[in-house]
């Protein structure tokens, strides 16, 4: 599933051709994905103006002149993809192609003034989309009770202590509870526990004031880099280009069982365990 920075690029990429801009059509092309979709959302949308384009967690919002905000998930395998040569001119450097012809898969497609075309893909029909009023988004059932936002201010140091005090566990279940910190999956989360040096089995109210401030720093390097780096692309995540993200080719724990760890000086290997149900990979060496 696509995390902070997946989301992140994929809202950086299509700012330039939506925010601002009107759509024009809304083809909706089938009643559902994960939920069905909003009475009237077709009409509900088209001739309005994406006033702006945000991020909360893991999910887009668009604010659209109506009143309204379109909240979009993108599920276990959803794409947002842009077409069209007007979307090579708000894109400098990035090659979009002139819009293909629908696919299986694409399942709402938005025609925007000025020519840019937005797909929303979706082979597993995970996704979501929801209209709601702007000014009530955030008591919305999905966002209302996520966490502060890792990049943000109200998330530093004092914030995570208290949130970890006392709690017995594991670090790494705690820092994937998206009510402590929104955003951090099984991806980022291997990533900051083998940065910062922790085990990911270690008890999340065991760990030292001064070592809680440097994962607050940590977090936010990791997603910055891989946000930089336009996301990790193991399966089914792209940019809005189509184009793969790359931050995979720097992982230093995650998928690499087996492999040796590479922190200097450490002669570890990098070992995968499970932990509720999902795959953890650390260093048992270095992360204590």
């Amino acid at each position: 599933m696509p995390e902070l920075p997946e989301v992140e690029t994929v809202r950086r990429g299509l700012e330039p051709v939506m925010r601002g801009r009107v759509i024009e059509r809304a083809d909706i092309r089938r009643p559902d994905l994960r939920w069905p979709f909003p009475p009237d959302m077709r009409a509900r949308l088209e001739g309005h103006r994406v006033e702006a384009l945000r991020r909360r967690s893991k999910y887009l919002l668009l604010d659209m002149s109506s009143g309204e905000t379109l909240l979009i998930h993108l599920g276990m395998s959803g794409r947002m993809l842009v077409s069209g040569p007007a979307a090579a001119r708000a894109m400098p450097g990035v090659f979009a192609h002139d819009h293909p012809a629908p696919a299986r898969h694409d399942h709402v497609v938005f025609d925007m003034a000025g020519g840019a075309r937005v797909t929303f893909n979706d082979a597993r029909r995970f996704g979501a989309m929801d209209l709601a009023a702007t000014p009530t988004i955030e008591a919305h059932s999905l966002l209302r009770n996520l966490g502060p936002e890792p990049l943000g201010n109200s998330f530093d140091e004092a914030w995570l202590a208290a949130r970890l005090k006392g709690r017995n566990t594991p670090i790494k279940a705690a820092l994937l509870d998206q009510r402590l910190v929104a955003g951090l999956g099984n991806i980022y989360v291997c990533e900051v526990l083998h940065r910062a040096g922790i085990s990911p089995q270690r008890k999340a109210g065991r760990i030292a004031q001064a070592r809680v401030a440097a994962l607050v720093a940590i977090i936010r390097q990791v997603l910055a880099e891989a946000i930089e780096a336009g996301g990790s692309s193991l399966r089914d995540h792209r940019q809005t280009s189509g184009e793969l993200g790359y931050f995979q080719h720097v992982f230093r724990a995650y998928g690499r069982e087996g492999q040796p760890c590479p922190t200097p000086d450490c002669e570890g290997v990098i070992r995968r365990l499970t932990q509720a149900g999902r795959s953890t990979f650390h260093c048992p060496q270095c992360q204590r």
